[in-house]
């Protein structure tokens, strides 16, 4: 089994509902010791002008199947919440499934990137993330939580985005 960090995350009427309902799917799908953090409210920046606020959610759990056959599922999620297979990412959605962390796991495919590229640089998602899983350590041996607490204090520069 695997160790996986996910983010759940959406800004659209019904996202609370949809991230709620992706937990139970998760878990169905064959994620096993299933953890989340508390829904976070952050700040949409860098979308489409008047894009709403964002509702974030970090996931751990564990995986038996590869990281393609959990895309697969994050993109079933996703399309069952109402979000179009093509789609921008400076727009607004109703869910977002997105893989940051899985195991020690360095992959770059045209489809999947691990552990996110953007992650050690956003708040909002070592913020949820390091309630739930502070010790969890992204490949280069920083734990979610010294990745935080440098964001924080300016030593990595933070990045928000959609």
């Amino acid at each position: 089994m695997s160790k996986i960090a996910l983010m759940l995350g959406g800004n659209l009427a019904g996202t609370a509902k949809a991230m709620a309902e992706a937990l139970g799917k998760l878990a169905a799908s064959g994620v096993r010791d299933l953890h989340r953090s508390e829904v976070m409210v952050s700040k949409a920046v860098d979308c489409v002008p008047d894009t709403p606020d964002f509702l974030d959610m970090a996931v751990t759990g564990s995986w038996e199947g590869t990281p393609e056959e959990l895309l697969k599922v994050c993109q079933q999620l996703e399309r069952e919440a109402g979000r179009p297979e093509k789609h921008s990412s400076r727009e607004s959605r109703i869910l977002d499934c997105d893989i940051i962390l899985f195991d020690d796991l360095i992959l770059d495919s045209p489809d999947l990137t691990i552990p996110h590229p953007r992650a050690e640089k956003r708040l909002f998602v070592l913020e949820p993330l390091a309630q739930i899983a502070p010790e969890m350590v992204f490949p280069g041996g920083l734990s979610v939580a010294e990745t935080l607490q440098k964001l924080k204090t300016g030593l990595f520069p933070a990045t928000q985005s959609c």
